[in-house]
């Protein structure tokens, strides 16, 4: 079985599939291509540090492992969805709390006054 290498691509120490000479990932391109419908050129304009080889050689690295690829684009996908409802039930959590905690002040406070004014109403009663 023969083995194809593409220009300008490499895998880094993870085993990721990188624009050779960056950090640049195959991944970030395929996302940029798919995701965003954005063709060769139009990734040129958004990352103008690459080149329009480099980015060809990412196009046909995704194509050749799109099936890879798309599994893994879709379970980052997947975490990323989770984090984000994981970070909103958080931010419920949080908010919930410190609703509580402002109605407890509120309710401290009202109870204050109403007993002020409790005891300012007896001392009017008692001096009439």
């Amino acid at each position: 079985m023969s083995t194809v290498t593409y220009a300008h691509i490499e895998r880094d120490e993870q085993g990721r599939p990188i624009v050779s000479g960056t950090q640049f990932e195959v991944r970030a391109i395929a996302l940029n291509h798919v995701a965003l419908g954005r063709d060769a050129e139009e990734i040129r304009l958004h990352h103008p540090e690459l080149t329009l080889g480099q980015i060809h050689s990412a196009l046909a690295y995704y194509y050749d492992h799109k099936d890879e690829m798309d599994r893994d684009l879709e379970e980052r996908l997947r975490r990323v969805e989770r984090l984000r409802a994981s970070s909103l039930e958080e931010a419920r959590r949080v908010d919930a709390g410190t609703a509580i905690r402002q109605a407890a002040e509120i309710r401290r406070r009202l109870e204050g006054r109403i007993e002020g004014e409790s005891v300012s109403l007896i001392r009017e009663d008692r001096e009439r």
